[in-house]
């Protein structure tokens, strides 16, 4: 019996070395468990006792390597208000993403799954300490005004997971001035609790839900922490690795991270595998707001094949489009440097039959957009300067002013628009600062924009806004507003005089655009010479501007040699003040007939003789879908004239053969000893010219080039 009883001992003591030490941890409220020693008061005996008790459930537990198990029973297990429970050092981070435990039931020592309920007397300290309450982020927002409130309430109970402090932060600092928003900035970097929170969550990076992540990287980004951080680039890299979980709410989440952050080497990358995706599951894309975040994202440099691919999806998605929706395609289209004719198209539909109410942010951003992709609508664009122009009073007159901007640069000439900002110009003079007087300035003598009752007195109070800015203007700024007066055919002496000041003209040949400065310099030396009675002697010492190429249009002189003959015009006529013409015809003082360049020397007198210089010129010297000239146009002709030149423009246009040898056989049969040409139509190209070349009408000519 003694024999047994010592060989039980002995057995049992090899059997407590072998068998690993069980622990009891506690359950922290962010939900990983950290070793905890429990101190009792138990005898010697009953330590003994529970020793072995504790190491013959950790057996046990070995064969459960990858399970949570909790302890049936409540002794030893509960010390002074501490919930704990025995676990086994596991190989992997314990997740919601991973494991699903459910609290009713659990496994017994014998290996049998029971059920299990609290006990009445324990369930509020189980309840508050092994499953602590997860904070919702729109919840935490609402109750912190900071975004130190944020911090403080992490710092005292953590919860998992931590997206959702950053999500409330973003959300409450969107509701802050810019101001407040980089005050409220600085206290959160310097808050203490603000670095344990950043290694929190990239220890929960890996585990957490997808969308949380992307939800936490995004906001992030928004509140401006640096981007080379560790923090930053290890969310970047989880979200490489898990990229094949994005579902369409992530892809929208990730599309946005991506267009407001820097290109890097994990940018680049994440970007690249973001296209990879897009690639294949365009199609599954049912939302449109999605598919136009995603083609926003994917970047100018992407494959064309994409592009189109997206271009498809959306055309398909054509009848979901809202108002809103088309009115952002613009921008979409634009920061993919993909422009979709049919796609604009309709959307410019959708846009010009909704436009009332249309907010001016997005007119702008559409004009914009337009203008990037080279996109042009004339019935867009009539619509939205109508709508403006109805509202006027509703705008400030900075905000219609960027509007012509924008239109100036298409070449589109708003009439009744401009006339109604010339008179509220003319009206409040002071609203303007120098800025805004110089881009007015441009934006009417570039479309050569005047109206019979107002045009004078809203010259005379530029040029006195003008002037009363001389003492702070910059030279370049001075030279851009005189020149535009020049091109509008005013002349105000105080501004001019200052312009032509030797320390100024010094700057602008030296500093700045040079090429361009020497340019305008031209322009107005040109036009005091001619135009300006009172600066005529003013001579510019300036140097030589670039030769101009030459671009010969051989078929014009062809049909101008079929109409007049050889020898009776000259082609390719240098004039003074750096002055071209394709072609000059000489007639004399009666324009009864065509004078032949060796009979002008028989002349007595150049009074005799009418010069007619021929201009060929692209559309783009027109106004858009008008032949109203704009500014450089009409300040040529205006000093051909003065020279003593009648001019006729023909608009040249590319034409096929076919379409060119009908047009020259019905040449042919105007005569030529007349001079009296009809209009011509063949299809869309024309050619008129002036029947009597007395009229004062400008004629034009649309020729082939």
């Amino acid at each position: 019996m003694k024999n047994r009883a010592g060989s039980f001992l002995w057995n049992l003591r090899q059997f407590s070395t072998l068998v690993p030490t069980g622990r009891t941890v506690r359950l922290y409220p962010s939900g990983f468990c950290r070793p905890k020693i429990v101190y009792s008061n138990w005898n010697l005996f009953q330590s003994y006792l529970s020793n072995f008790d504790n190491r013959m459930q950790s057996s046990i537990r070995y064969l459960f390597q990858d399970a949570l198990i909790f302890k049936s029973g409540g002794d030893g297990f509960q010390t002074k208000g501490i919930s704990t429970a025995t676990v086994l050092t596991v190989d992997r981070l314990l997740c919601p993403r991973r494991l699903s435990f459910n609290s009713e039931h659990f496994v017994s020592d014998n290996g049998l799954k029971k059920n299990f309920h609290h006990e009445p007397f324990n369930e509020d300290v189980l309840t508050k300490r092994t499953k602590p309450t997860p904070i919702n982020c729109r919840k935490l927002s609402q109750e912190c005004n900071s975004l130190s409130d944020v911090l403080d309430i992490f710092s005292k109970a953590p919860t998992f997971p931590s997206s959702n402090y950053f999500s409330a932060m973003w959300t409450i600092a969107k509701r802050m001035s810019d101001d407040q928003k980089r005050f409220e900035k600085q206290l959160m970097f310097n808050h203490p609790a603000f670095s344990q929170l950043c290694e929190q969550i990239m220890r929960e990076a890996k585990i957490m839900h997808y969308d949380n992540l992307l939800f936490s990287l995004h906001a992030m980004v928004k509140l401006g922490i640096p981007q080379n951080t560790l923090l930053v680039q290890t969310l970047l890299r989880v979200v490489q690795e898990r990229i094949n979980e994005c579902d369409e709410t992530c892809l929208s989440v990730l599309s946005t991270i991506l267009e407001a952050m820097e290109p890097c080497k994990n940018v680049d990358v994440l970007r690249a595998g973001l296209r990879m995706l897009v690639d294949q599951q365009v199609w599954k894309i049912e939302r449109v707001f999605t598919l136009q975040t995603v083609m926003k994202c994917i970047g100018k440099d992407a494959p064309i094949g994409l592009k189109r691919k997206l271009e498809m999806k959306a055309l398909k998605e054509l009848d979901q489009f809202s108002v809103l929706n088309s009115q952002h395609m613009f921008a979409v289209l634009a920061a993919m440097n993909h422009c979709s004719t049919v796609l604009l198209n309709e959307c410019s539909k959708i846009v010009t039959s909704n436009i009332h109410g249309c907010p001016f942010k997005i007119l702008i951003s559409i004009l914009q957009s337009c203008r990037d992709l080279q996109y042009v609508n004339i019935d867009l664009f009539k619509g939205i300067a109508d709508y403006v122009a109805t509202t006027f009073d509703m705008w400030k007159l900075k905000k219609v002013l960027f509007l012509l901007i924008l239109f100036e640069n298409f070449g589109f000439r708003p009439v009744s628009l401009m006339d109604l900002f010339m008179k509220k110009a003319a009206d409040e003079p002071g609203i303007l600062n120098v800025k805004s007087l110089v881009s007015i300035l441009h934006v009417y003598s570039s479309l050569n924009h005047f109206h019979k009752c107002w045009t004078h007195e809203f010259l005379e109070v530029m040029a006195s806004a003008l002037t009363g800015s001389l003492h702070h203007i910059s030279s370049e700024n001075l030279l851009n507003a005189v020149c535009s007066f020049c091109l509008m055919n005013h002349f105000p002496l105080a501004p001019i005089n200052q312009l032509l000041q030797k320390d100024i003209i010094h700057d602008l040949l030296t500093s700045g655009d040079v090429e361009r400065n020497v340019h305008k310099l031209h322009v107005l030396a040109a036009c005091l010479k001619l135009e300006a009675p009172c600066h005529k002697d003013t001579h510019l010492v300036l140097p030589q501007l670039p030769p101009t190429p030459l671009h010969p249009h051989a078929k014009v002189a062809e049909v101008l040699s079929s109409l007049l003959g050889e020898g009776c015009f000259s082609n390719s006529v240098w004039l003074p003040h750096n002055y071209y013409i394709d072609f000059e015809i000489r007639m004399d003082a009666n324009r009864s007939q065509v004078l032949p360049f060796s009979d002008v020397d028989a002349v007595t007198s150049a009074t005799n003789i009418q010069r007619v210089a021929v201009l060929c010129v692209p559309r783009s010297t027109y106004c858009l879908d008008s032949t109203h000239p704009r500014g450089f146009l009409a300040m040529k002709m205006r000093h051909l004239k003065v020279m003593g030149f009648h001019v006729i423009l023909a608009i040249t246009c590319p034409v096929n053969t076919a379409l060119l040898c009908l047009w020259e056989n019905f040449l042919h049969l105007i005569p030529v000893v007349s001079m009296c040409f009809p209009l011509l139509t063949a299809h869309v190209y024309t050619l008129s010219i002036q029947r009597d070349l007395l009229k004062p009408r400008i004629p034009s000519c649309h020729l082939p080039a």
